[in-house]
């Protein structure tokens, strides 16, 4: 067998029908007494969440900010963390998907570390591998409240976007991975049918790209895979239904073991070149213009990045080939991206970058040379004219 190291991380889940009931016994077992809130505008004033969490924690509450934006800008986190620690909170629920779950993190890095963020933030000197501070002081304890299925739900890392345009900024304290998940029906429900359809097309993404990363896998990630694969395929059509709760279960599912995945050994961020290129450019494009999604992004990207990057992985191509209903032999390049091409399309994804001006291309290949998950030994900038193809593509 080939060695491998899994870790596993503690974390509690609870899920289904009124799964938030579970809030003050959690808040309780940490002994936690000023519990602050974070999440965006539209939760706090479209959904009934904030009042509800508001009524369970009683007098443990002690405050909320309601307005982190898209993708995490840095300045949203600074003014959260500001509030935040004059609420004295010694515990952070996170309200929301991806954004607000990743600010939270940072928002307890910096309440933790008491230092300006920027310190903190992973570090890139030219010629020499990303570089990340350990943070070593204790961090106030996080819980997430999902409203859509994201593999953000039990990370430890992070990127802010920044309202100046400079590269994003990212950061990682294993010690902020949250003690307790909650995946509650009504809260999921609470969620348009266009975010829900957002972010399960980023977990299907993500699964169609371990996939074609399945066979060289250990066996736990190989499970993890599979599974995740087939729960994300199954659910994404439903995610347009907006009284299908259990497709949206199903689909934060398949994103915890995705995270698993990870614990596992699997290093589902560079799986492959196509996952590579395609999470570092579309990160890239949709931290820097604002009608961008990730999971929409992540789709139209990856069939050029197939034509681009697909001899350097064929094993990755054909095994993706084959999940998509092709058959081994015909899992060629141009097939495999024809196959994505149309499958995004039935989901109503564009095949083509819309309102992004040459100048966002420019600025977006060069940003994706700065993405510690997709590139860690700093590889991309030796295939600047694929990437530059792929934007070409796609534009």
């Amino acid at each position: 067998m080939t060695r491998f190291l899994a870790i596993s991380s503690a974390v509690r889940i609870h899920a289904g029908d009124n799964a938030l009931a579970s809030l003050p016994r959690e808040v309780a077992r940490l002994n936690a007494r000023h519990v602050f809130v974070l999440c965006g505008n539209s939760v706090a004033t479209r959904t009934p969440l904030l009042s509800r969490i508001q009524a369970l924690l009683g007098d443990r509450y002690a405050g909320a900010y309601t307005q982190l934006r898209k993708d995490a800008p840095l300045e949203d986190v600074q003014q959260a963390a500001a509030v935040a620690r004059s609420g004295h909170a010694d515990l952070l629920v996170a309200v929301g998907a991806g954004s607000v779950l990743k600010a939270t993190r940072v928002v307890a890095m910096a309440l933790g570390e008491d230092r300006p963020l920027m310190e903190l933030a992973t570090r890139y000197v030219d010629g020499q591998p990303p570089y990340s501070p350990r943070l070593l002081r204790p961090k106030p304890p996080v819980f997430n409240v999902l409203t859509a299925a994201t593999s953000a739900q039990h990370r430890g890392g992070a990127a802010l976007r920044r309202d100046d345009g400079g590269p994003r900024l990212e950061f990682f304290d294993p010690k902020t991975r949250p003690s307790a998940i909650f995946w509650d029906s009504d809260a999921l429900l609470t969620a348009p049918t266009s975010l829900a359809l957002s972010t399960g097309l980023g977990v299907y993404w993500r699964a169609l790209m371990n996939i074609g990363a399945l066979r060289q896998a250990n066996p736990l990630v190989q499970s993890s895979r599979l599974h995740a694969y087939t729960l994300s395929r199954t659910a994404l059509h439903r995610m347009l239904d907006p009284g299908d709760a259990q497709a949206r279960l199903d689909m934060c599912a398949a994103a915890l073991l995705q995270n698993r995945d990870e614990d596992d050994g699997g290093r589902p961020f560079d799986a492959h070149w196509i996952a590579r290129s395609v999470y570092a450019l579309a990160a890239a494009l949709f931290n820097r213009v604002p009608q961008l999604d990730q999971g929409a992004t992540q789709a139209l990207l990856t069939a050029p990045a197939i034509r681009h990057f697909g001899n350097l992985c064929p094993d990755a191509i054909e095994q993706m080939g084959v999940a998509l209903g092709l058959p081994a032999t015909a899992a060629a390049p141009e097939q495999v991206a024809q196959a994505v091409r149309a499958h995004f399309l039935s989901l109503g994804v564009p095949h083509k970058l819309t309102n992004v001006s040459p100048t966002d291309r420019e600025h977006a290949l060069n940003a994706s040379l700065y993405n510690f998950n997709a590139d860690r030994a700093r590889e991309l900038a030796g295939h600047h004219d694929r990437l530059r193809a792929i934007l070409t593509e796609a534009a």
